[in-house]
């Protein structure tokens, strides 16, 4: 096989949880479950990720974790501990930086490589296996002309395996499968699609673009088109990613009724966006607000700042304004408040 470039997409299997049998080696081969405070007697607490024996009850990540616990009374539920992915995240990706790639981190938990080599397989297999020798986590790669194919080629690659997906063998893999098998169309697409005859992939890929652009818009119904016939974006960007904005949200036990108590978190969340953004060196230019009122109308204000600051009093005062303008008619079960930032020089 001759020299080539190529996409593969690095996927930690079960990463939170892995994580934390790490630390809980006695928890293997039961079922765990990790999320909120790790009480899964608690409303409003969600799981952020589960082993493989809990998802054989039928959990995974997302679910509510009273409903957890009533599939699988007997999983243990762990408190989520970000600042330890992020560790064993960046140790992982360390390694992969070891390797003649070019390296695009996604998240905690994946990262797509571009490489120039005659035999990807063998390149995944000594990305995996020193991921696992120098971190003790796994993960499964998939192998794309695309990241795209890369991408789906992981999923298929679980647990701790390699898959190749590429233009190739793109029909026989993926011709037959639904519309939502794609990265980027998901359930209340795939029904859109349906309600047009457009079950398969084999379908999508097949049908007018101009139809498309019809029911879906101009970018995304040819987009979809696009994602059918097993295309992507090759380029690997290395530069770290930079934050154009941050949020903080509180979910309550109980909803939220008075309006001082609600004013009351609102200036504490303001106040914490804002020191976060001074902790970063990074000035704020526009403020928003996040209610969810019970039980999920969710509702966003924002303003926009006469000048970039990091003045925490100007922030609250701009925050509380913006509270002003809501009706709060209704409990509230969630608030939030999110700032946008200045940008560096480089990135404008």
């Amino acid at each position: 096989m001759s020299t080539r470039d190529w996409i593969l997409h690095v996927d930690l299997d079960q990463f939170i949880a892995a994580v934390e049998l790490l630390r809980h080696p006695e928890l293997r081969g039961r079922p765990v479950v990790v999320g909120g405070t790790g009480d899964p007697t608690r409303p409003r607490t969600v799981a952020a990720t589960a082993t493989y024996e809990a998802r054989a009850h039928g959990i995974h990540s997302g679910m509510p974790l009273r409903t957890a616990l009533r599939r699988c009374p007997d999983a243990v539920f762990l408190p989520s501990d970000p600042p330890a992915y992020e560790a064993a995240s960046e140790r992982v990706m360390a390694v992969l930086r070891e390797f003649p790639v070019r390296v695009e981190v996604w998240g905690w938990d994946e990262a797509f490589l571009g490489a120039t080599t005659d035999d990807p397989e063998t390149l995944a297999d000594a990305l995996r296996d020193a991921v696992r020798t120098r971190t003790r986590l796994e993960c499964s790669i998939g192998v794309g002309d695309n990241k795209h194919q890369a991408k789906l080629a992981s999923g298929f690659a679980k647990p701790a395996g390699t898959y190749r997906l590429t233009s190739d063998n793109w029909a026989d893999v993926m011709n037959d499968r639904p519309t939502d098998a794609l990265w980027g169309i998901g359930a209340k697409t795939a029904r859109k699609l349906a309600a047009l005859d457009l079950h398969t992939v084999a379908q999508l890929a097949a049908a007018d673009p101009a139809e498309l652009a019809r029911h879906f818009g101009p970018t995304n119904g040819p987009w979809y088109r696009y994602l059918a016939l097993g295309k992507g974006e090759t380029e690997i960007v290395t530069t770290p990613w930079i934050a154009r904005g941050h949020s903080r949200e509180t979910t309550f036990t109980e909803d939220l009724t008075a309006p001082d108590d609600i004013a009351r978190h609102i200036a504490d969340l303001a106040a914490h966006v804002t020191h976060d953004a001074a902790q970063a060196g990074r000035e704020i230019t526009r403020v928003s607000v996040k209610i969810r009122f019970s039980p999920f109308l969710t509702r966003t204000r924002q303003a926009k700042l006469p000048a970039p600051t990091t003045d925490p009093a100007t922030i609250t005062r701009t925050a509380l304004a913006i509270l002003d303008r809501f009706e709060l008619t209704r409990p509230i079960r969630l608030l939030g408040v999110g700032v946008d930032y200045t940008m560096p020089p480089t990135e404008r």
